[in-house]
């Protein structure tokens, strides 16, 4: 099967004074459609940098990202943007709700953007899945954490993007918490075959995820 995200030669440095500070140094893989992939290493190895680079949010120093067959660096701004939003949905750590819209607000908002007929009646289908539909009017300072990653799932997963990429899902959360939304993340994979790369410290859900790629000091560790 062809990969869907591919990395090639991928590398990122910054100028630290005037000498060149390496964050990534030559970064190579790929991942087939509806795999699970789990970015970990310690703090400070490159592991938000390289999810950035692979959604197209930075640019790279050197190398290439194909994403489902596009390069996604012969683009401009622009073109990396209208990539992402035809294939990729985010869940951050920080959830990233709009404090003024209710969940399901929320959860319709890409689809607005869009300009989908149906948004409303999507948005519900997508927090039920969640099992957030008796939260659907709440604001988002009326949820806890959990409720609020949870509707943050619900929105990225609403326009059925093929490739979801999360970045410490769990990392505002506690530890059961955080199993719950593991759980869901990992069945929305299965259920739409949604292709997954998050970025975790968290071994437990690293071993959870189909393929895991190490990193230490920008570099992938074998």
């Amino acid at each position: 099967m062809a990969a869907i995200v591919r990395a090639v030669n991928l590398s990122k440095q910054v100028l630290s004074g005037e000498l060149p500070l390496i964050i990534l140094h030559e970064v190579n893989f790929e991942v087939t459609a509806g795999e699970s992939l789990a970015i970990v290493g310690a703090s400070g190895s490159g592991k938000s940098t390289l999810l950035g680079l692979l959604a197209g949010l930075d640019v790279p120093s050197s190398g290439s990202v194909w994403l489902a067959g596009a390069d996604l660096f012969a683009l401009d701004e622009d073109g990396r943007a209208r990539l992402r939003g035809e294939l990729a949905g985010f869940v951050f750590q920080s959830f990233q709700l709009l404090p003024a819209l209710s969940a399901l607000e929320n959860v319709m908002l890409p689809l607005e953007l869009q300009g989908v007929a149906d948004a409303r009646q999507r948005a519900e289908v997508s927090l039920d899945q969640v099992g957030l539909s008796a939260r659907a009017h709440h604001l988002p300072k009326h949820l806890s954490g959990g409720e609020q990653q949870r509707v943050a799932l619900a929105r990225a997963f609403v326009s059925q993007p093929k490739i979801l990429f999360a970045d410490e899902p769990t990392g505002n959360l506690d530890a059961a918490t955080g199993a719950q939304v593991i759980d869901l993340m990992l069945e929305l994979n299965r259920v739409q075959g949604t292709t997954l790369i998050l970025v975790t410290h968290d071994e437990l859900l690293s071993k959870r995820c189909g393929k895991q790629l190490r990193l230490a000091a920008g570099r992938v560790e074998d």
